[in-house]
């Protein structure tokens, strides 16, 4: 198996859960779930194989009732568990509860039972039940027993609902775990790059984990594109496909609404003329439900009083490039034409790094906050007027209803060019156009770093963006 990069948090509070299973002797319960291929599996796995317990590791399959049971019982009887002896010879359990309870025979604090079930939803879309018989053995047998019980899911929409109040499983777990994708300094870790590599690298394959192994250690991105796209079934090609299929099986309209996104249209009546859906109120329920999948995101300019007008973005680094680059491309790459697709890429990086970037500094710079340097600053946003004649990167406020701005700043994500005076002066401008700006500070971010005597309050490179991410 390939190196295991980051999950240093994830791993410990696996680990914590697992050590009150020895000292108490009592169940426990791990609720976990994460947006589909971000790694989910690979941890679980991870966590099992260096346990020293016994575990259960069972895939569901998107099977009704008694599919999906049977082979609960076959990897029950392929387990390293007490019972998988007593299934060898011929025990079965006909339903769920007693399935569950079965895999608990023999356990004990000193060699407690794993039991992890992999996307639990898939069970639960065609046998509704598995949720009550889960909260029966717990409550009736596993919850008393040296037992951890480890579920995890990819529906984001279901797994909270499965716990919430009045479903079944409300109150049962004992820990909720919601499992991130990786961040910039974990895919950089993966190929020790340098700060500002790792950012591109990002913008490219987002924050997953199987992309990011997928892209060798001093591979520039032209090399990796070029090798990586002839293929028409890697993940950087299919990947999308996939996340699009699970995520919005039936939702044709959405998919045209996301590809508007995608292609670059983020206010309301640029998405309705790019993808045809001119139904004011059929087109705000497709956003509304892509926001509520956490696909995209909906942005109001900083201090929100300026103005209401909403611009929407695909909240994904790895869906942000793939929707504008392969997905409308897909048949080039079938007819063994990724140069063309590739001649794109390189054409329009420039343009598309520098606005697929500035969420991502967006979120790094918050992740720094509360620090001095930044004034009271808690929340960074940017501030655009309805016409566009303003735009500003970077806004940072103490508070999101009508606060005074701390800062505000520019991103420079040029590879050879460094923040220059000329840089500087249009912020200045720009600041007196911001409402609510008297003392505002000035922070600068530049890939290429900057010119003596800008007259910046802050100045932030790659290296200091990168820092503000825990190490893997």
């Amino acid at each position: 198996m390939d190196q295991f990069i980051g999950r240093r948090h994830e791993l410990m509070l696996l680990d914590e859960e697992l050590s009150l299973v020895r000292t108490t002797g009592e169940g426990r319960f791990v609720w976990m779930y994460g947006r589909r291929r971000i790694g989910k599996s690979r941890l679980a796995q991870e966590f099992v194989e260096t346990a020293n317990a016994p575990y259960l590791f069972f895939q569901a399959p998107r099977r009704p009732h008694p599919d999906g049971l049977n082979r609960f019982i076959d990897a029950l009887a392929d387990s390293a568990l007490p019972a998988a002896q007593l299934v060898r010879r011929g025990t079965r359990a006909d339903t769920w509860p007693a399935a569950l309870e079965l895999a608990a025979y023999e356990a004990t604090p000193q060699r407690p039972a794993v039991i992890v079930v992999d996307e639990l939803p898939y069970l639960i879309e065609l046998d509704a039940g598995v949720a009550a018989d889960i909260q029966e053995a717990w409550d009736r047998e596993l919850r008393r027993r040296p037992v951890l019980l480890l579920c995890i899911g990819s529906d984001l929409r279901m797994m909270r609902a499965l716990t919430e109040h009045p479903a079944e499983l409300f109150g049962r777990p004992t820990r909720e775990m919601q499992v991130q994708p990786f961040s910039p300094r974990d895919v950089g870790a993966l190929a020790a790059a340098d700060a500002a590599d790792a950012f591109d690298r990002y913008l490219v394959v987002g924050g997953f984990p199987q992309l990011a192994r997928s892209w060798p250690i001093g591979l520039s991105r032209h090399a990796y594109l070029e090798r990586t796209l002839a293929d028409p079934a890697c993940p950087l090609v299919v990947d999308g496909l996939r996340i699009l299929e699970a995520e919005l099986p039936q939702e044709v309209l959405a998919r045209d609404v996301l590809k508007a996104i995608g292609y670059g249209e983020r206010t309301f009546t640029g998405i309705s003329r790019y993808s045809g859906v001119s139904n004011h109120s059929t087109l705000d329920r497709a956003l509304k439900m892509l926001q509520r999948k956490g696909i995209i995101d909906a942005e109001t300019p900083y201090p929100i009083g300026a103005g209401k007008q909403k611009r929407y973005l695909v909240a994904d680094p790895y869906l942000r490039f793939w929707l504008r680059f392969i997905a409308p491309h897909i048949e080039e790459i079938d007819r063994g034409r990724s140069d063309l697709v590739l001649a794109r890429i390189e054409r329009d990086w420039r343009t598309f790094s520098g606005f697929a970037v500035e969420p991502v500094i967006r979120r790094s710079i918050e992740r720094l906050l509360p620090e001095g340097r930044f004034g009271d600053a808690r929340h960074v946003g940017g501030y655009w007027t309805r016409s566009g004649a303003v735009e500003v990167d970077l806004v940072g406020v103490s508070s999101l209803r009508l606060g005074a701005v701390a800062f505000v700043g520019s991103v420079k994500w040029r590879e050879n060019r460094p923040f220059g005076r000329d840089d500087a002066r249009d912020l200045v401008a720009h600041r007196g156009q911001v409402p609510r700006t008297d003392d505002a500070l000035l922070v600068g971010v530049s890939r290429a770093g900057f010119q003596s005597g800008v007259g910046l309050d802050v100045s932030l490179s790659p290296d200091d963006l990168l820092d503000a991410w825990p190490e893997p």
